[in-house]
């Protein structure tokens, strides 16, 4: 019987955002993963799975979450992470890895499950889709992410304000992802290209430390760094001016 390695969302922070697949999911499987940082304290993915697991079932692996400068340091770490699954796949047989949001967006599962994919033939890879932070936002703050035809946009802010600066450029709705570092040169581009007035941002959704706020807001302070940023459009032409 083969292994199975399965990626569960377990949304942006909320206990409550975790779809019954997604709890299923973690309660059938042989141990449940949660990635954390080598600092060791607890991520929102651990803390989330605690309420539907007991923590005796949780196995903690380290990552090299915010790791982007050596790459040597972050690859050594998926290396070391995927071993160590992949000895509890040979060993249980059936493995759940929580990570916040989906795992198919922006995820560290998905450099786990190549990883286990050479080192344990035949194992079989499943995800479970999880509610966004985009999603959590918009329904906190009241923003809508699409109407009729608008397209929609997601950037990680990692990398600089630049590739945010050009989606803002274009139509429909922006998402940017882990912008908080940069906050001021992300308002500074908001304000460029007419978009600030309309923006939201939020950060800890769902937990006691949640904030939702109005980009215009933003005074250049640098925010958490898994804060989650909608810009939509200027809607015009009523209900429906966008089918």
């Amino acid at each position: 019987m083969s292994s199975r390695l399965i990626g569960v969302g377990v949304g942006p922070g909320d206990p409550e955002l975790v779809t019954v697949k997604g709890v299923n999911a973690l309660r059938a499987a042989d141990v449940v993963v949660v990635p954390v940082m080598d600092t060791g304290e607890r991520g929102r993915a651990e803390a989330t799975v605690l309420h539907y697991v007991p923590a005796e079932k949780v196995v903690r692996v380290v990552f090299a979450l915010n790791e982007r400068t050596d790459r040597e340091r972050r690859e050594a770490a998926w290396d070391a992470a995927g071993e160590r699954v992949a000895g509890m796949l040979r060993e249980r047989g059936s493995v759940a890895f929580a990570t916040i949001g989906d795992p198919n967006v922006y995820s560290t599962f998905t450099y786990l499950a190549q990883t286990v994919g050479e080192l344990v033939p035949g194992v079989v890879v499943e995800t479970v889709p999880g509610i966004t932070a985009m999603q959590d936002l918009a329904a906190r703050s009241g923003a809508v992410l699409t109407e009729g035809t608008e397209p929609l946009t997601l950037v990680p802010v990692t990398a600089g304000s630049a590739v945010l600066k050009e989606a803002l450029a274009g139509p429909g709705t922006v998402v940017a992802y882990k912008f908080g570092r940069q906050a001021g040169a992300v308002a500074e581009v908001l304000r460029e290209t007419g978009r600030l007035e309309d923006a939201v941002w939020g950060s800890a959704l769902g937990l006691p430390e949640e904030s939702v706020r109005s980009a215009a807001q933003m005074d250049g302070t640098p925010l958490p760094y898994l804060s989650t940023l909608i810009a939509p459009p200027r809607r015009a032409g009523g209900r429906g001016g966008k089918l």
